[in-house]
């Protein structure tokens, strides 16, 4: 399991024209799925994302979680982050998860997520045409892969 982390000072989902999705200050998680990824993917994933220390403090050090801020969270899924380039001009997605298997592990990340950070956690809709909008706070993106945890 992939996911870019982007701290925000907004974000929103979009599709087709109608907002579906909008928070303020916090983290704009795009997240990518493959067949291999289990429960534990996604309780390492969560963990690393809510207690990461990329938010400012008083002193404007990066030094607070998305915890420590109460901070909202926008989830979108992303199956273009397993892309591969290796061959060719057109990038290959045949690593990514197919819809049967991805939804329910989108599903339960963004509920584990909510139950972390005790709040309703916003999303995008899977498999849409969404129009994803952010203002980058920093700017400050992670990448984190829970296959390449040690």
């Amino acid at each position: 399991m992939k996911a870019v982390i982007q701290r925000v000072s907004k974000a929103s989902v979009t599709i087709e024209g109608d907002l579906v999705a909008n928070i303020n200050s916090g983290l704009l998680i795009l997240l990518g799925i493959v067949e291999q990824d289990t429960q534990d993917d996604i309780d390492w994933l969560v963990n690393k994302i809510s207690n990461c220390r990329i938010i400012n403090d008083d002193n404007q050090v990066m030094n607070r979680s998305l915890i420590d801020i109460n901070g909202e969270a926008l989830v979108v899924s992303q199956f273009t982050l397993h892309a591969s380039t290796k061959k060719g001009n057109r990038p290959s997605y045949i690593k990514a998860a197919k819809p049967d298997i991805a939804i329910p592990i989108y599903e339960a990340f963004v509920k584990q997520i909510q139950s972390v950070l005790s709040k309703t956690v916003q999303t995008g809709q899977f498999g849409a045409d969404m129009k994803v909008e952010l203002l980058n706070d920093g700017p400050v993106t992670i990448i984190m892969d829970s296959k390449n945890k040690e």
